[in-house]
């Protein structure tokens, strides 16, 4: 198995983890470690760029702006290990090292499974943005100045609305920055596009899930006004006045390897159910995978 290791520059536990997972996996497997995590531990280990990685499976390690950095660079599975504060998408908490030992050679034993996420695509003008794994925004390019943002799916106009800027999200961004803006949460196995105002003139406007095939379009109808695209918080991109931005389901896939569904378990751990009461056990369908024999 070939497997890569990068971790967050900014983390030092990110870092003390990558260099015990390189001495748990080195005697086992093919490790490679992106360039940078490599320039920092100084291992003699074979390196490349992120994206230039050709790997089976990428042991990312940090925050949750860690493990969409590398999705966002590289195609292979990823197991997200969490040495951030919140790491809400992480499969493994890095602070416990038992659990990190035992997630190394469950990976090396096979014993996982890869769940697919949906990713968006979107396009300005002829331009090709990042893919998404969270969500795709266009907001006003200002400090506290509405925008007029027309909305159109399958390059139809379905309406406008004056807010801050609007959201489209995955269903895995719909626990992300969508939410704050209070939209649906949406089980990462139903997938939609999530269109949600952040901070609408009419505060009674509700967010609308539509069908992944839809083609979603968000044009900037203030005159003079440009505003901004980001993806997944990370990557900028200036919008012009009357400028649009197109966005559809990619045929990428964003990639995870778990060892359990612990999506309802997650959601409950941050409190982000909206039920409060909390039941012994946790959800009885959000188990580990059973060990084998």
């Amino acid at each position: 198995m070939k497997v890569a290791v990068a971790a967050n520059p900014h983390k030092p536990l990110a870092l003390d983890l990558a260099r015990r997972a390189v001495g748990r996996l080195r005697d086992r497997s093919e490790v490679w470690l992106a360039a940078e995590t490599q320039a920092l531990l100084g291992l003699d280990r074979p390196s490349a760029p992120l994206e230039d990685l050709v790997v089976d499976a990428i042991l990312a390690i940090g925050g949750d702006g860690t493990f969409l950095y590398a999705l966002q660079r590289n195609p292979a599975p990823l197991l997200p290990i969490n040495a951030g504060t919140v790491g809400f998408l992480a499969e493994v908490d890095g602070a416990n090292t038992d659990a990190f030992d035992g997630a190394v050679d469950r990976l090396l034993n096979g014993r996982y499974f890869v769940e697919s996420r949906m990713k968006l695509a979107s396009q300005v003008g002829s331009a090709n943005l990042p893919d998404a794994t969270n969500e795709v925004v266009v907001h006003t390019s200002q400090v506290a100045k509405m925008r007029l943002f027309e909305i159109g799916v399958d390059g139809r106009p379905v309406g406008r609305i004056r807010a801050d800027g609007i959201i489209l999200a995955t269903p895995t961004g719909s626990t992300s920055y969508s939410l704050s803006a209070l939209g649906p949460i949406l089980d990462p196995g139903v997938e939609g596009i999530v269109v949600t105002a952040l901070a609408p003139f009419q505060a009674s406007q509700r967010a609308v899930v539509l069908d992944p095939l839809r083609t979603v379009s968000i044009r900037l109808v203030t005159p003079e006004k440009d505003g901004v695209v980001v993806i997944d918080g990370q990557n900028e991109s200036r919008l012009a006045a009357g400028g649009t931005v197109v966005t559809y389901r990619s045929p990428r896939r964003a990639e995870f390897l778990r060892f359990g569904s612990r999506f309802l378990r997650r959601l409950q751990g941050k409190h982000i159910l909206p039920w409060g009461e909390e039941v012994d056990g946790g959800p009885q369908d959000d188990a580990d995978l059973p060990s084998p024999a």
